[in-house]
């Protein structure tokens, strides 16, 4: 799972949450996995990002250091935080791990990439 993925990832169906967001990361094993730079595709994407999330997910993966708390403005004139945050969004790929909901406690797991975000009959 990308961590561009996990931003917009959300446990709101979940019965009686309501709004199950950001949902808690936790990351037993990454990959880098290299993929070509392209500013503008961040720069779009960038607004559609709760940063608070975003930053969260910096700091699961221990890239707080290349990732500021507060997101600055006219963070596209910055070529290399977009760099940083193309690595991030882009190229840390979660292969195993959890999503917990804020709310219920609710954990996803994440297996082979794949975050499982199914509920039971009794959830929905």
């Amino acid at each position: 799972m990308k961590l561009s993925t996990y931003n917009f990832l959300t446990s709101m169906a979940i019965k009686g949450v309501k709004v199950g967001f950001p949902l808690k990361l936790t990351i037993s094993k990454k990959e880098v996995v290299e993929s070509e730079f392209n500013p503008t595709f961040v720069e779009r994407i960038l607004p559609k990002l709760d940063w608070s999330a975003v930053y969260g997910a910096a700091q699961v993966a221990e890239l707080t250091d290349d990732i500021p708390a507060v997101q600055p403005e006219n963070i596209g004139e910055n070529e290399l935080l977009m760099q940083k945050l193309h690595h991030l969004l882009f190229e840390i790929d979660v292969l195993e791990g959890q999503l917990e909901c804020p709310e219920t406690g609710r954990v996803f797991p994440i297996t082979d990439g794949i975050p499982n975000m199914l509920l039971n009959e009794d959830e929905v």
